[in-house]
């Protein structure tokens, strides 16, 4: 029997491409860059199934093109780059990796708060910049993680995680869940304060963002949100980029709404070089590496894997962000 055909849009950590060179005739984009739409759209014609990342577009265009495409697999939690609506109609399963990141994601959403708050990346500046000549009782003077006020937006697994580091640096703990889970109960957690969203804001000394990108979250935080909250206050983003408004960030940062922000993500993605985020000391930006240890990022490629071999052999698993891709479409019948 003839192997599979797997499209793959970049190089993975090594565990997980030994197992699709042993499953699947392979195919690969074989540059540090994003594949590009040409090649995109050429080899997903042969290809059953798709091995992509959060910086490939798999719209409708890619899925017209993909004639034998059986199953889109993503190495991330987030899909928000797939048209699964679209996947969904046309009986073709869309595949993530939640859980694998949570704790790794967690670790570093809080490294970013306490980077914000002790102003680290500043400290780093001033002695390399050869401005360190003494000790001072007023250099670079930070704020206090433990007795402070954290607002997590989205209390999800990750969400969850960093409120559990919270709770050791004795902080109060205020959660809203995110606008696009209006429904249910909400999430038990010792020590977590269920408030508002507009409550979270005026409150928090620091806010946590770990909201999925979807229409009710894109610019959820903007010109408004960041005027009501404190002029002290930091925003931590590790979710996605367009849940911020940049420019209504960069108004904020430049003119004393609040006094810091620390992002993993950012909108563009990656930001141009001559962009005003880029221009200020009290804005932290790392280039989308919360997840990126070695040991987080080896097991996101073997699950992603293993749900691309799932999808072509027609089994089910429980990472899928269409499971109603498994009940009859009426319009396809």
């Amino acid at each position: 029997m003839p192997k599979p055909s797997a499209l793959l849009t970049r190089a993975i950590p090594g565990p997980g491409i030994e197992l699709l060179q042993q499953k699947c005739d392979l195919i690969i984009w074989d540059k540090d860059s994003v594949a590009s739409r040409d090649w995109l759209l050429e080899h997903i014609a042969h290809a059953d199934g798709i091995l992509c990342l959060l910086t490939d577009s798999i719209d409708t265009v890619v899925l017209d093109a993909g004639k034998s495409l059986r199953v889109v697999s993503t190495m991330a939690v987030g899909y928000d780059n797939i048209h699964v609506t679209e996947c969904t109609r046309r009986g073709i399963p869309v595949r993530h990796t939640p859980g694998v990141l949570t704790e790794t994601t967690a670790d570093f959403a809080f490294a970013l708060l306490m980077t914000a708050a002790r102003r680290i990346v500043e400290g780093d500046s001033y002695v390399k910049q050869g401005h360190w000549q003494s000790w001072s009782p007023t250099v670079l003077l930070g704020h206090d993680l433990h007795g402070g006020t954290l607002g997590i937006v989205g209390l999800g697994r990750i969400g969850q995680a960093v409120a559990k580091r919270a709770q050791g640096f004795g902080m109060r703990i205020l959660a809203c869940r995110s606008p696009s889970q209006s429904h249910g109960k909400n999430e038990n957690g010792p020590g977590i304060e269920h408030v508002d969203f507009s409550t979270l804001l005026a409150e928090s000394d620091f806010v946590s963002l770990h909201v999925p990108l979807t229409k009710e979250t894109r610019h959820l935080v903007g010109h408004a949100e960041l005027r009501s909250m404190k002029h002290t206050a930091m925003l931590i983003n590790t979710a996605r980029g367009p849940v911020v408004d940049s420019q209504a960030l960069y108004h904020a940062l430049s003119h004393g709404e609040i006094a810091y922000a620390a992002l993993d993500v950012t909108d563009p993605e990656p930001l141009p070089s001559d962009d005003p985020l880029l221009s200020l000391s009290n804005c932290v930006i790392v280039p989308h590496i919360a997840s990126a240890s070695i040991a987080t990022r080896g097991k996101m490629a073997v699950v992603a894997v293993e749900n691309l071999f799932a999808g072509l052999a027609g089994a089910r698993l429980p990472y899928c962000a269409n499971p109603e891709v498994y009940q009859p479409q009426p319009d396809l019948i």
